[in-house]
């Protein structure tokens, strides 16, 4: 990694970390619209996004969960598979708005790590847990991917890293 990668990264976490603070009432739980998450949608630009957004991912629970070690494997592990997933599959897909799709459908999906979670920390079924958890990520991803479709047009993410 090196320096320019290095500070995006940081930044990019610190950004996370702080809009997740800013919405931290509906961040975490069984409902949760976690705001942040449309920041998922920089891997369509290149795979080395992945630092950052899972630094914020783990230091927002780490900050700010009611379940902190439960979180801290199944959030950021539910982070870190389906952004591979995305960068695996972004070879198969040309265009930003394919990628970003896959995105929303590979969050939306791998939503059932949470409600493992949610129903080990406090015991909610699996399938309620799921499709309000799955709901939410659906929501935010569906309403941040034109937003940062249309800041890409102006900053360009694909040449920050």
């Amino acid at each position: 990694m090196n320096n320019r990668t290095l500070v995006i990264s940081g930044i990019l976490a610190a950004l996370y970390v702080a809009v997740s603070f800013v919405f931290q009432p509906i961040s975490f739980g069984a409902y949760q619209f976690r705001v942040p998450e449309i920041l998922n949608h920089l891997i369509v630009f290149n795979k080395k996004y992945i630092y950052g957004i899972v630094g914020g991912v783990f230091i927002s629970n780490l900050l700010f969960s009611p379940m902190v070690p439960f979180d801290l494997v199944f959030g950021v592990g539910q982070s870190i598979l389906a952004l591979l997933l995305i960068i695996f599959v972004s070879r198969f897909i040309k265009g930003v708005q394919g990628r970003m799709i896959a995105t929303i459908i590979f969050f939306t999906f791998t939503m059932f790590l949470i409600a493992i979670e949610l129903n080990l920390a406090f015991g909610l079924p699996f399938w309620l847990g799921w499709g309000t958890t799955a709901v939410g990520e659906f929501v935010v991803l569906l309403v941040g991917a034109p937003v940062i479709y249309a800041m890409d047009k102006r900053i360009h993410f694909e040449k920050w890293l």
